[in-house]
Parts: structure tokens; C-alpha cells; sequence
């Protein structure tokens, strides 16, 4: 029997709102092990001159807890 658990992290990018769930995953891995999907929660974007500065989004990130 496997046992997942959910954390929450903000990530951001000036890119796109995919590049911004790249980048999440990409650090949450660097600390959190068996990462096995993403849950975006909230999307929100900072506006600047009329147009999108930067996204920033929420995400939940489901791993298998190690045996």
C-alpha cells in the first residue's frame, strides 16, 4: 500500500504560465522525492504597462511517501 502526500509552493515566470509548472516541479524535486503529479490551484499574474508581467501559481504537489 503506497501513502501520498500534498504541499503547496508558489512559483513564478515571466515566461508562461506552463514554464512557471516546469519550474515548480523542477525545484519541489531538487527537496521532495517521487513526485508523481500537480494540481494548479490558484493563477494569478502582475500586470505591468497593460500587459502580463510575470504568472505566479499555485501548486499542489502529490508524492509517495518513502517505506
Amino acid at each position: 500500500m503506497s501513502i501520498a502526500k500534498v504541499t503547496e509552493v508558489i512559483s513564478s515566470s515571466t515566461v508562461s504560465m506552463e514554464d512557471a509548472v516546469k519550474s515548480g516541479i523542477e525545484r519541489a524535486s531538487k527537496t521532495i522525492e517521487g513526485i508523481s503529479g500537480v494540481w494548479v490551484k490558484d493563477t494569478k499574474a502582475t500586470i505591468k504597462n497593460n500587459k502580463i508581467e510575470e504568472w505566479r501559481l499555485t501548486l499542489a504537489i502529490t508524492f509517495v511517501l518513502n517505506d
